[in-house]
């Protein structure tokens, strides 16, 4: 569909108001590209070995160096992202959905299930995420399945809380008591008429949620709790420096990875929220 002058103008405005999520997006979209077409793009194997060029440090051949069984550095961080963005992205759907769902059903149904949903929730809140996602991604073995779902397991509980204090600001609403008086069934008045009003601030909170998401996935992978050794990913290859601390390639370069990426995702997560707080709007203006 083709997009019309004043369009143009609206996203014109919006990208002088929001410059920073403008360089967030062209920076996540640059990493999206980048890992789609690793193949293409990735000048080795990133599993292939040389030990004959092992810890190279960057040159012509190796822009990146390579590591300690002679892998080339910058095809592994290429590849990297293919493992990191898909399981952040994955890790805060999967909350979300799970949360948004746990939360809306206890704000809007109140009362004892609402006390029972919320204490339940809080005993998952009673620990630091990363303590919770070590413990359970231990307890399930090293792998990227399973660090995934200890991280929503402990990751959900922030969502069902953001939308039970929403839905319970929401639901007392004049609309939402003309949708009871119509005769409209709980089910269709909380799905069709309360969660659409609350979903904007879970959204932000996601967005700015997907860069926290792959840096504590990166912390498990560094702690050995992620995908297997011989993976190219981010946090494992930063890991995999620490023995060799006087080759700054090896972790530098994933490092600077995984703060690109979590960087623009928070100008992003920054952005949407100026663009949906209507005092923000008003400031802005």
């Amino acid at each position: 569909m083709r997009l019309s002058d004043n369009n143009w103008r609206v996203i014109r405005n919006r990208a002088r108001q929001n410059p920073l999520m403008v360089v967030g997006l062209i920076i996540c979209l640059a990493w999206v590209l980048i890992s789609l077409g690793a193949a293409h793009i990735a000048p080795a194997d990133p599993l292939r070995q040389n030990v004959m060029e092992r810890l190279q440090g960057p040159s012509e051949r190796h822009l990146f160096g390579t590591d300690q069984l002679g892998r080339d550095v910058l095809s592994r961080v290429l590849y990297g992202g293919r493992t990191s963005l898909p399981a952040g992205l994955l890790v805060i759907t999967s909350a979300t959905i799970i949360g948004t769902l746990f939360g809306a059903l206890a704000g809007y149904i109140g009362g004892v299930w609402d006390e029972l949903l919320m204490r339940f929730t809080e005993i998952f809140m009673a620990f630091p995420i990363i303590i919770l996602a070590m413990a359970i991604a231990a307890a399930l073995g090293p792998s990227v399945n399973n660090a995934v779902i200890a991280m929503v397991i402990v990751w959900w509980p922030n969502y069902a809380r953001v939308v039970r204090s929403l839905v319970i600001s929401v639901k007392s609403n004049e609309y939402v008591t003309s949708a009871r008086a119509i005769g409209a069934s709980p089910a269709r008045i909380l799905f069709s008429t309360v969660l659409p009003n609350c979903l904007a601030p879970a959204l932000v909170m996601a967005t700015l949620d997907i860069g926290n998401a792959i840096l504590i996935f990166a912390g498990l992978s560094f702690l050995g709790l992620g995908p297997e050794p011989s993976s190219p990913e981010w946090g494992r290859m930063v890991s995999d420096g620490i023995d060799h601390y006087d080759q700054w390639w090896l972790s530098t370069f994933p490092g600077i990875a995984i703060f690109t990426v979590v960087m623009a995702l928070n100008f992003i997560g920054d952005g949407l929220r100026d663009l949906t707080d209507p005092r923000t709007r008003r400031t802005i203006r």
